[in-house]
């Protein structure tokens, strides 16, 4: 019988998450293997998810000149001339530089590598099937497998036509005319990058609202935008058949619940995930789980089982790359004592990569309302900055502050806008440790700068605090 290898630590999957978790235990000096499905490394966050369609979105706004051909010229128009390979050339160019990367990280840190589907044979056997088959025993199991995009049975998904948010990057062309059901973060995002890229774009969505974790006034800015930008969303509905044509060429028949019936080339169906644990044999290690196929952990990712960790999308909530990442980083840190990472902060800020880019930290405005808290707000738009005018920045571009009233704490900070992602780490500081209106107008930003968003939101927020705000009185 062939002897089996064991390991202090065996990972299942190569994402973030997996990926930061095993190098850091191999630099604390512990025996690690990391089994990944497919022999491309980097899991969703590389291959299907995070890194794909933020490409997407840089070259989508390469092409399309967004914010650039506001410098010299007014017209909305894109030349049309882009091809479909030009498109994707970028994002592919992105995902196999940073796959190799994972995969140059796993070998610096000396983390055995397998190729295969893993696999509990109970709580310590993993099998793994691939190219080779084998059986590895680890003293400690981390699981961060990931999520899948959810696929409803009455929905006749082709790949081709009626895409998920995995094969929609499998496209070889434009589509005429895109359909996207579902108007969260997904959703949102691809509805936004086709759109700039001159696709018609519809937007289906079962609510009155889209991104309801967001700042209202945000959210609601981000709708404006997308309407400008063509996209024509349809709230408070949902399709309820589906008819693909005899032809190629012709639109596939989508009715409404209104019984309507809308035309569109592709449909991208991106209303949900669930945790990727099909095949797992969780049941095996006696690991429980929860809705939608998320691993039940505690605040320091350990399932009921001591010695199996859990981290990533494969949890549920948040589902960010990022913190992902230090989930990944602090599952060690309680699993081998290391001292370095107690918890992942509960302070940090969402990235949506639409266009235009969405950030937030913190509370927004209904969180203040609803919370009984004596706030205020404070906002700038880019438009009247120096480095707005500078750049032509079109007008949908604004930094708003949410604060307690009389502290002048700052809560929260919601930003729209070009590099609004870059820009909302420095509010993540103020929010993270209790800086004042006071504080921020007293800091000195280089000039022209996108950071001058935060001193005149500031400013704004004292006039509005005093009933003395000149630049925007109430009712303007």
């Amino acid at each position: 019988m062939q002897d089996i290898k064991s390991y202090d630590l065996i990972v299942i999957g190569s994402g973030p998450a997996g990926e930061k978790a095993a190098v850091k235990a191999a630099y604390f000096g512990k025996k690690v293997a990391l089994i990944e499905k497919s022999h491309d490394a980097g899991g969703a966050g590389v291959q299907t998810g995070t890194l794909p369609s933020k490409a997407l979105k840089e070259t989508a706004l390469y092409f399309s000149r967004v914010y650039e051909k506001h410098i010299f010229e007014k017209s909305e128009k894109r030349s049309g001339h882009t091809k479909y390979k030009q498109f994707i050339y970028r994002r592919d160019v992105a995902r196999n530089d940073m796959q190799e990367e994972v995969t140059n990280n796993l070998k610096r840190h000396k983390v055995d590598n397998y190729i295969g589907f893993a696999s509990f044979l109970d709580d310590h056997k993993i099998h793994v099937a691939g190219d080779i088959e084998t059986v590895i025993h680890g003293n400690n199991i981390l699981i961060a497998t990931g999520s899948y995009p959810v696929n409803p049975p009455e929905i006749p998904f082709d790949g081709k036509r009626i895409l998920d948010s995995d094969t929609i990057l499998k496209l070889k062309r434009f589509p005429k005319s895109l359909c996207v059901i579902g108007a969260g973060v997904i959703g949102c995002e691809y509805a936004t990058i086709y759109a700039a890229m001159g696709v018609k774009v519809y937007l289906i969505n079962n609510r009155d609202k889209i991104l309801p974790f967001l700042d209202k006034e945000i959210a609601d800015a981000l709708v404006t935008q997308m309407k400008t930008h063509g996209i024509e969303i349809l709230f408070n509905t949902s399709i309820t058949e589906y008819h693909k044509p005899k032809k190629a060429k012709e639109n596939l028949r989508l009715i409404l619940r209104s019984g309507e019936v809308l035309e569109s080339d592709m449909v991208l169906y991106a209303a949900g995930r669930s945790g990727n644990i099909n095949g797992l044999n969780c049941e095996k290690a006696g690991v429980i789980i929860g809705e939608r196929e998320a691993i039940i952990v505690n605040e320091n990712y350990r399932t009921n089982v001591p010695h199996i960790f859990a981290v990533g999308d494969v949890i549920g909530f948040p589902a960010l790359a990022s913190t992902s990442m230090d989930q990944g980083r602090v599952a060690i840190a309680h699993m081998f004592d290391t001292r370095d990472l107690d918890s992942v902060p509960k302070i940090f800020p969402y990235g949506i990569y639409t266009v235009p880019e969405i950030s937030m930290v913190g509370m927004t405005e209904q969180d203040a309302k609803s919370g009984d808290v004596k706030y205020n707000t404070g906002i700038s738009r880019v438009r009247d900055i120096a480095r707005g005018k500078i750049q032509g920045s079109p007008d949908d571009g604004f930094l708003k502050i949410v604060f307690e009233n009389d502290s002048k704490i700052i809560l929260g900070v919601h930003i729209m806008g070009r590099i609004a992602t870059e820009l909302i780490h420095y509010g993540m500081t103020l929010v993270q440790d209790k800086k004042t209106l006071d504080q921020v107008i007293a800091t000195v930003f280089n000039y022209p700068t996108f950071h001058d968003l935060y001193k005149y939101a500031a400013y704004d927020g004292l006039g509005n605090r005093s009933g003395k705000n000149i630049k925007n009185p109430k009712g303007n």
